[in-house]
């Protein structure tokens, strides 16, 4: 039996799949004749073009399967619901940036240069990569909710700020950086400053009268963001 075949592992419901359908509940059959990993893959890459542009609600589990070219059972075979499958995809959007983080190379720079590594590549990455604000705009529209379920979230996200705490040591024994920064603290506060501009960038351009999407606009930002950062940090 192919994977087409497969049967659903949860039925679809108006409340909990959105496509105003419903289907008996089948016991999931064995899949083969494709590679697990491989259709994993297709289907988180086709659920996040769907989630970021639509949103949870929006979002439909028929167009995700026609993205991903596959027979919509299997993503009830993979994830089990829409619900579980948007957290995969949070997951798997942490899990890109973090992994994308640890090339910065921050405990092998000089304090300094490690922040302004993380400051640019905090900004650069949010405006190559887009779907991750919308996919966290419809996550703290559901408070949380799924990331709440995630066992991976914090293992995921936890070494960033382990990392970001022995750059502020290194620089506070240096005598380059103010002692008693919160590496927490700091982290939010550098992507608070790209987070909203990104995020916001159409309102404020249309009140203020000003094109904040051009690339001068962008880069006077992340020099403002930069000097911001360290005239905070530098004593």
């Amino acid at each position: 039996m192919t994977d087409k075949a497969a049967s659903a592992g949860t039925p679809e419901d108006e409340s909990n799949l959105a496509d105003g359908s419903r289907e008996a509940p089948q016991e999931p059959a064995p899949v083969t004749g494709r590679n697990p990993v491989r259709t994993r893959q297709a289907i988180i890459e086709a659920a996040t073009e769907e989630f970021s542009t639509l949103g949870l609600g929006g979002a439909r589990i028929d167009a995700i399967a026609a993205r991903a070219g596959l027979n919509k059972r299997l993503l009830y075979y993979y994830f089990g619901n829409k619900e579980a499958l948007f957290q995969a995809v949070l997951e798997r959007a942490y899990e890109n940036i973090r992994s994308a983080e640890q090339g910065l190379q921050l405990d092998e720079v000089d304090p300094v240069e490690a922040v302004r590594r993380l400051v640019s590549f905090t900004w650069h990455y949010y405006i190559q990569h887009p779907e991750f604000i919308t996919l966290l705009n419809s996550e703290n529209l559901h408070q949380a909710t799924h990331l709440k379920k995630s066992e991976r979230i914090r293992e995921l996200n936890s070494p960033l700020i382990d990392t970001l705490q022995r750059v502020l040591e290194r620089g506070r024994a240096e005598g380059l950086f103010r002692a008693g920064v919160d590496p927490l603290q700091l982290y939010i506060s550098i992507a608070g400053l790209s987070f909203f501009y990104l995020s916001n960038r159409h309102t404020l351009s249309a009140v203020f009268g000003r094109d904040l999407k051009q690339p001068k606009a962008e880069a006077e930002r992340l020099s403002h963001m930069t000097d911001l950062v360290l005239g905070y940090l530098l004593r």
